[in-house]
């Protein structure tokens, strides 16, 4: 599982040692812009990670610095109020890191350990990519599809999270798979047409990723 926190490194001022935060950044693509045409267009992706990534980044820093002037002033209001510009854009962050993993030009197929429990919680791949595409389709306004790892049952599922509401902070389950239904993800290609967005990602589904990461989530 890919994640965030808060990089903290040791400084000194004024004689005294202290904590400083560093900045959240935009992580580079693992492939050129135009890598996973004819599925995703190169002017999709450049948009989609040099201005809408980096927006959550940049949103993400600057509320992460209101919070702590706030929480040095003892500002418990402010502090607050901070919590959905957070949510917002710390949950547009992880899930774009996620996202761009989970793409690929490479072709790839799923671990045995992985498609045996594919094969377990939902019979065969094929029904897998059925169901997790209905409920990308079926989501309503923005937000994502996701396939998941669930540490209590020990087994998959699929879940859906609006707007940019973080898989496992809102559900529980540890992400693996997960299918970007924003308009901007696709709306300059295909238009009104999420349908045909959907059934194309699935030619350039990273599974050697998907399958690295459920077998971290099973440790």
């Amino acid at each position: 599982m890919l994640a965030f926190s808060r990089n903290l490194v040791s400084t000194a001022k004024n004689g005294k040692s202290f904590l400083a935060r560093l900045k959240h950044t935009l992580p580079d693509l693992p492939y050129e812009y135009k890598a996973l045409e004819p599925v995703i267009s190169a002017d999709i992706m450049t948009l989609h990670h040099s201005k809408h990534h980096a927006t959550y980044v940049n949103n993400l820093n600057a509320a992460e610095e209101k919070l702590r002037k706030a929480i040095d002033q003892g500002d418990v209001s402010t502090a607050v109020n901070l919590g959905a510009a957070i949510k917002f854009n710390g949950g547009g962050h992880l899930n774009h890191t996620i996202f761009w993993q989970n793409l690929s030009p490479t072709s790839s197929q799923p671990s045995s350990d992985l498609s045996c429990a594919i094969n377990n919680s939902f019979g065969s791949i094929d029904k897998l990519k059925e169901l997790l595409s209905a409920v990308a389709v079926g989501v309503q306004g923005s937000g994502w599809a996701w396939l998941g790892f669930n540490p209590v049952t020990k087994s998959l599922q699929i879940a859906s999270c609006g707007n940019q509401d973080p898989l496992q902070a809102t559900t529980g389950l540890v992400p693996l798979l997960g299918i970007d239904v924003w308009e901007h993800a696709y709306y300059l290609q295909y238009k009104n047409v999420r349908a045909d967005y959907v059934k194309n990602i699935w030619d350039v589904i990273n599974w050697k990723d998907v399958s690295n990461r459920y077998a971290s989530a099973c440790k």
